[in-house]
């Protein structure tokens, strides 16, 4: 990218100067390897008195030094290895990315990209620390493993089940912690993946080191346990919080090292529970029947299907340990996990007996009648007793388990003797919805952006119009759910609203509190993710919109995004590929420029279930090459980018996979594609048209099209949001 002569050396000038007039700045290309901006921001701050007349003002000094390591975090520019520092530099601020920000910083007062950024409060965890190590030296523990997962290996989890949140203080629904005392030191480690590392970075206090999963150089859990322990060391975890596949290789990687750890999993109370003296009460929330009107297929029906496969199988049973996959086949609902319509529970099906372990036994009469004679209930807390007992009877041949079902009870089933661990036989019928379901998750969505596009013109007009600068991200996020808590079939949200103003954004997993949140900035970018829970579906949508005039920086970001969202939406391809290999389509115009994002492209939802679901979906991790994607599946369309300290982007919209008519079928493989069931309007004027085909750009006024003929009749009440959806959908 051209730029003149005079600011290229003004800025060149004071770039090279910074990086050359200071030995610790000298070293900053090892510094930018790391991600380390604490130790590079030292540097600068450490500039010694008579090189600081050099510099306007130190704290510009901060913005082309961050150019720097956001374009050496993503590989953008140069090598691992800088030669040339005029070479480098040059690159730097000719880079498409880069060089906006640089140009943009300069040419704008420091007051103007001034932000109310969200500060995360740190819980002190030292007294909790000091707790649990104390159990741990009476038990002669050495590493003490506290994973994010409950008993039935959710991804979310009830409040009693927030063990790692509690110990830690980072409250993001993935990561795992891991505790050491004695010859070992006294060392508190947490591994989390990329959608997380800026959150758990805010969050984490003095007494904790945060590992970054999928950085360079990041140890894994079991190889830093190798390093840090001494030899034969005790290495403990609850065996009902992990699940026995992942216990059995966590086992064998440490017992089998030099120092041949121990793997112990035998300690009968959770240690984190015994510290934790305020652990809420666990969840017992009521049970609600779901109709076929909305399931598509009966209780009765979904056991037969289940039995077939155990008669062909020559298996005796399934353990089902998944609460989705038990909500899915009761035809049931019900609340004991926020955001998800789940029960906590546990199923034993056989040839001949159906056994539901929930609550303390009883149900509802209007659930007694939903099951009727087919299914016996039984108490929550019984299951391990009873499923022992059940594993020892000699009529018992084998039962399958899945492969996130805990070790312990796997082991009270009797272990590889009488289960095998299979995927669940439920996980594709689960996936691959019926034609009531696809029904519902058409009609729902189209309901849950009828209340989004009014919404959005409100915030517009509270921003614009009547120029509200106290509105914060958290109030915001409560309008949409107050204008969704009007729709029909309304169950409650799906998950919680990501409402992010600026840098927040950046943040992928991001929630506003009412204690902790930012003023909605109408020149900055605002993400937003949300969706509702409704009796006929589960929806999922991301938008992200600009109030102001976006920077070309952020439209040329934006218009990368939604190049792969479209590529997504518009591609063919044949039975048998999976996410895995289709992910790569969503990256590419990202990838052009040297720019990628740390999380998954798409991922499957449930019927009225988990907005996460699996095995389907799209992304570069190889659990998504598992599975081909087949006609019926959920799946969503998010590609995002995210610029830390600056803004987040994402698109995301839901899609059905579908058979495609072509006009040839080659090899009879047959084709497929995406059908859209979310209609909210891309926003043209972040769009950088230059750098778009002719085919996205008819793409997007196509699609805004449809969006005003199957938004508009339903929000004929609202004259406002008719306005602004008439606006916004115009060609462009």
């Amino acid at each position: 990218m051209s730029i003149s002569s005079v600011i290229f050396n003004t800025k060149l000038n004071v770039a090279y100067n910074l990086i050359s007039s200071n030995d610790s700045l000298s070293k900053s290309y090892k510094l930018l390897s790391n991600n380390n901006y604490k130790r590079l921001k030292r540097g600068i701050s450490g500039i010694s008195e008579r090189n600081k007349p050099k510099y306007k003002s130190l704290k510009k000094s901060i913005l082309p030094i961050d150019c720097v390591a956001t374009q050496y975090k993503y590989n953008s520019i140069g090598t691992s290895k800088i030669t040339n520092h005029h070479s480098f530099l040059y690159n730097l601020y000719n880079n498409p990315i880069t060089s906006y920000q640089a140009k943009s910083y300069y040419s704008s007062s420091t007051d103007k990209h001034t932000v109310h950024s969200k500060k995360m409060n740190k819980i002190d965890t030292t007294a909790r620390l000091e707790k649990l190590r104390e159990l741990m030296k009476k038990k002669d523990i050495s590493a003490y493993i506290i994973p994010t997962e409950d008993a039935h290996q959710s991804e979310y989890i009830s409040d009693a089940d927030k063990r790692r949140e509690f110990i830690s203080g980072f409250n993001g629904s993935a990561g795992i912690a891991i505790v050491t005392q004695g010859n070992a030191g006294n060392h508190a480690a947490l591994w989390t993946d990329g959608r997380y590392h800026l959150q758990a970075s805010k969050q984490l206090d003095s007494n904790w080191t945060l590992m970054k999963s999928g950085l360079p150089d990041v140890p894994t859990k079991e190889k830093w346990l190798i390093d840090t322990l001494p030899n034969k060391a005790k290495v403990a975890i609850d065996a009902k919080l992990i699940s026995v596949t992942e216990a059995e290789s966590f086992s064998k990687t440490l017992s089998e090292s030099p120092k041949q750890l121990q793997f112990v999993t035998n300690i009968k109370e959770n240690l984190v529970d015994q510290v934790w003296t305020d652990q809420p009460a666990p969840p017992n929330s009521d049970i609600i029947p779901l109709g076929i009107e909305y399931t598509g297929k009966s209780l009765k029906d979904k056991l037969a299907d289940l039995r077939k496969i155990f008669e062909e199988k020559n298996i005796d049973g399934y353990i089902i340990t998944a609460l989705d996959e038990i909500a899915w086949l009761f035809n049931m609902r019900g609340s004991d996990v926020e955001y998800n319509p789940v029960f906590y529970s546990f199923a034993a099906i056989t040839k001949t007996d159906a056994v539901l372990y929930t609550g303390n036994g009883k149900v509802s009469k209007e659930v007694s009648t939903h099951l009727g004679s087919a299914v016996r209930v039984r108490p929550y807390n019984v299951v391990y007793e009873e499923l022992k007992e059940f594993g020892n009877l000699e009529s018992i041949k084998k039962l399958w388990v899945s492969k996130g079902c805990n070790l312990a009870l796997y082991e009270a089933l009797g272990g590889s003797k009488k289960t095998e661990i299979v995927t669940s036989p439920l996980s594709l019928p689960k996936a691959i919805k019926n034609e009531v379901e696809l029904k519902g998750f058409r009609e729902c969505n189209l309901y849950d952006i009828s209340a989004l596009v009014k919404y959005f013109a409100w915030l517009e007009n509270e921003l614009c119009v009547k120029n509200n600068t106290e509105l914060t991200e958290f109030a915001a996020a409560e309008k949409l759910e107050e204008f969704r808590s009007k729709l029909p079939k309304f169950m409650g949200l799906s998950f919680e609203t990501i409402s992010s103003t600026g840098p927040n954004g950046a943040i992928i997993h991001y929630s506003p509190t009412k204690e902790q949140c930012s003023i909605i900035d109408k020149d900055q970018f605002y993400l937003c993710d949300s969706g509702g829970q409704y009796l006929n579906g589960t929806c999922d949508v991301t938008r992200t919109l600009h109030f102001g005039q976006p920077s070309d920086l952020e439209k040329d970001c934006y218009t990368r995004v939604l190049q792969g969202h479209i590529g997504i939406d518009t591609i063919i391809f044949p039975n048998g590929t999976t996410g895995y290999q289709v992910d790569c389509v969503a990256r590419k115009p990202l990838w052009e420029v040297g720019l990628d994002y740390l999380h998954g492209t798409g991922h499957g939802v449930g019927h009225f279930l988990n907005v996460h679901e699996g095995p389907q979906g799209f992304g570069s991790r190889p659990a998504y090459n598992t599975t081909p994607l087949k006609p019926g599946m959920i799946v969503t369309n998010e590609p995002g980018f995210y610029l830390d300290g600056q803004f987040g982007i994402r698109i995301e919209s839901m899609v059905i996979i579908v058979k495609k008519d072509l006009p040839n079928n080659f090899a009879n493989k047959d084709y497929y594609g995406c059908e859209r069931i979310t209609f909210f309007p891309i926003q043209t004027k972040c769009c950088k048209k230059e750098i778009m085909t002719q085919k996205e750009i008819d793409w997007v006024n196509q699609y805004n099209k449809e969006c005003w003929e199957k938004i508009s009749p339903l929000i004929q009440d609202d004259q406002l949001a008719l306005d602004w959806l008439k606006r916004e959908t115009q060609p462009f």
